[in-house]
């Protein structure tokens, strides 16, 4: 009996330790992202998981920021494409068929845009549903390209119109980039995650300066970014983030600043 109890006690104080240090490791790392902007760490994993063949010969061949990286980080993206894919349901609507390649494509997308986070699966969403080409919604009598839901926890695409956002890299136009964009704002406004906290609370930042009517103005006169981007805070941001995958180097010329933000919003140093 004294045993069970001694056991007992063990049991209750390794809990207890482990609360206190993840407390104060959370608290910790939030100090380090207020003053650095970023977390601790951004990829750990014990056991790392590998894609096949199939869908390493996609990223080898048609997906240039893999390409990019070091073997290192090439070995992180294949594992957070694999979590991705094991982790959300695909859903094919009219007919449309649902591939490695299909799957790769998207797992590819959402990992690009959240590489930079230790969080790098949204709770937001649990589904992606792919028609192949435009949809008539029936909840806003219209027809759509894509979507985020959240009511639904659905990301839906045209699969078209998903593919002319890499068959034309540098128009600013990727449906893919730009709805998984809004899913990670509305995770950041949900998330406890220091990672995804930094990207929202970037991104206030950058909302609070873009504000300001002169810049706000200057923006508009440039004609760099779509007016659609004014349509509201939400897709405001899913654009700047466009624009920062697709043309970086004009972003930076023109914007460096607001360019600077956005690196420190997806943590990212290109």
């Amino acid at each position: 009996m004294e045993n069970i109890v001694l056991l007992f006690t063990f049991v209750v104080f390794l809990i207890f330790l482990g609360f206190f240090v993840g407390v104060v490791f959370m608290f910790l790392e939030y100090c380090f992202g207020l003053v650095f902007g970023r977390p601790f760490f951004v990829h750990f994993y014990l056991f790392q998981k590998k894609i096949t063949p199939t869908a390493l010969r996609f990223l080898n061949t048609q997906f240039p920021f893999y390409i990019r990286l070091s073997d290192r980080n090439k070995t992180h993206f294949e594992h957070r494409i694999a979590r991705f894919m094991e982790k959300y349901e695909f859903v094919g609507r009219e007919n449309f068929v649902i591939t490695e390649e299909v799957k790769v494509h998207v797992a590819a997308t959402f990992t690009m845009l959240s590489f930079g986070m230790r969080q790098y699966l949204c709770d937001v969403f649990d589904k992606i549903i792919i028609y192949p080409s435009v949809y008539f919604s029936r909840i806003t009598q219209q027809y759509h390209k894509g979507e985020f839901n959240p009511k639904a926890k659905a990301v839906v695409f045209s699969w078209e119109d998903f593919q002319k956002g890499y068959d034309i890299t540098n128009d600013n136009l990727n449906l893919g980039i730009h709805e998984f964009a809004h899913a990670l704002h509305y995770q950041g406004l949900q998330s406890n995650d220091n990672g995804v906290m930094l990207f929202s609370r970037m991104y206030s930042i950058i909302n609070e300066e873009v504000s300001d009517s002169t810049v706000r103005e200057q923006l508009i006169q440039s004609n760099y970014f779509r007016i659609y981007a004014f349509t509201n805070q939400f897709e405001f941001l899913a654009v700047l983030v466009e624009h920062y995958f697709e043309t970086p180097l004009e972003f930076e010329k023109q914007f460096p600043d607001l360019y600077k933000n956005v690196c420190l919003m997806l943590n990212m140093r290109p």
